[in-house]
């Protein structure tokens, strides 16, 4: 089957069907002449048997050669020569014989070929085979009117002769045409289905696309957003200026303008980590981990968190001298920070109280809670408030992108983070850090 399948036939049904034919073919052409030389061998040659034999050898001979045909990719050609010479044959046997004699041996050749040509060669050859029998008959039909005035049989088998190849031929006809049908519908839903493959493809590329900006236009508004913060609190040093003139002392003046420049300095340092943070993200630079005291951390932000927020709310910091060890990347852990009391900040427009507390649970880590007197979340929307782009400030250019960072950052440490929150009585954010190992090193100030 492999070396029969095995033909450079381009047409993928005429490619199905040439290991068939080649059988086929190749059983006419060796079967009919090893029944004649059996046949002569064992009963010898029958009167008048020479024509049949000789017409039976070629086409046995042509048979071969459509075998050979094949081979070399010319299928159609093949069949059609195949056709024509059992065709050919069966006249020369009726122009011999008659057609009452031919009738009477109940040859199957007719119906062969009328098969072949209508499931080979289509419904054209079909036909024109059907015409090629018909001829054929009559042709045996005027041979016994020549040898007989007795054609009353002959004629009657002519009649079942031709309504059987005729039925025939209809039935191959119509069940070849629903192949037709049936395949051409397959090959149109499947170069729809082509089309329609690669019009998704296209959607599905302009839709990536579209995302693709998307996210890029709101991590630049993400940005954007921290930088304000970072930007907040330079303006607020910067506007001390006005009160910094007013002061008569030198030594005092100079001591006001040293601390806003340090406050300055260290809000342009938290610029900086932000943008490390972001080319961290680009090169999966590892983060800078190191073990700090998070109480003097916190304690060291007060004058950018007061800057932060309006004069209007109160900050609240931890004072108690009491250590809290952790281990994290510092700048990631104050712009945790900034980024949480910013949102604070814009949830109590009309001013409030913002507290950092810092406590040791019972494991050993380090729990941090930040917590405002703002107008508060409902439940559906603390539980996306951790989603990356979910944003409850789309009017104030809000991306979403701050808490899910942070979320990713201590989820990252080992740590954990959760939020409380009740309409219009404030948030609590809990960010527990885990404990610090005793070989980690002394905790920095």
């Amino acid at each position: 089957m492999h070396w029969l399948s095995d033909v450079p036939i381009d047409d993928p049904v005429d490619r199905r069907n040439a290991p068939v034919m080649q059988a086929l073919f190749l059983f006419l052409g060796i079967t009919v002449p090893a029944m004649w030389a059996f046949h002569i061998a064992y009963a010898g040659m029958p009167r008048g048997g020479l024509i049949s034999l000789a017409t039976s050898l070629v086409i046995a001979t042509v048979q071969l050669a459509c075998v050979a045909l094949i081979r070399r990719g010319r299928f159609g050609l093949a069949v059609r020569l195949g056709l024509a010479a059992v065709l050919a044959g069966m006249v020369v046997e009726t122009l011999d014989a008659g057609f009452r004699e031919m009738s009477s041996r109940g040859d199957v050749e007719p119906f062969m070929v009328l098969a072949i040509a209508g499931l080979m060669l289509g419904r054209r050859a079909l036909w024109a085979i059907f015409a090629s029998l018909q001829v054929i008959n009559a042709s045996g039909f005027v041979v016994d009117l020549l040898r007989t005035e007795q054609v009353d049989a002959s004629f009657a088998n002519l009649l079942t002769a031709v309504a059987m190849q005729f039925v025939i031929a209809v039935i191959i006809d119509r069940a070849a045409n629903a192949l037709r049908e049936t395949m051409a519908e397959s090959d149109q839903r499947g170069r729809n289905l082509q089309l329609e493959m690669q019009a998704r493809e296209k959607a599905q590329t302009r839709l990536i696309h579209a995302q693709k900006l998307e996210a890029t236009g709101r991590l630049a508004s993400g940005i954007a957003h921290d930088f304000g913060n970072i930007l907040s609190l330079i303006r607020g040093y910067a506007g001390q200026r006005d009160r910094i003139l007013d002061i008569e002392r030198r030594d005092l003046q100079e001591a006001a303008i040293a601390k806003a420049l340090d406050g300055i300095d260290t809000a342009a340092e938290r610029g900086t980590a932000i943008t490390r943070k972001l080319l961290s993200f680009s090169r999966h630079d590892l983060a800078r981990v190191k073990v700090f005291d998070a109480a003097q951390a916190v304690v060291g932000m007060r004058p950018m968190l007061r800057q932060l927020f309006p004069a209007s709310v109160r900050v609240e910091l931890p004072d108690n001298l009491h250590a809290h060890p952790v281990r994290v990347d510092r700048s990631e852990f104050e712009l945790m920070v900034i980024n949480i009391a910013a949102n604070a900040r814009d949830a109590m427009p009309d001013g409030g109280t913002f507290r950092v507390d810092l406590a040791t649970d019972a494991s050993g880590g380090t729990r941090l809670l930040l917590s405002d007197t703002g107008h508060g979340m409902d439940a559906q929307t603390r539980e996306k408030i951790f989603d990356p782009f979910f944003s409850t400030k789309t009017d104030s250019g809000g991306t979403g992108l701050g808490l899910a960072v942070i979320h990713d950052m201590i989820l990252a440490s080992g740590g954990e983070i959760s939020v409380e929150s009740v309409p219009g009585q404030g948030s609590v954010f809990h960010i527990r850090l885990p404990e610090v190992e005793p070989d980690s090193g002394s905790p920095e100030g």
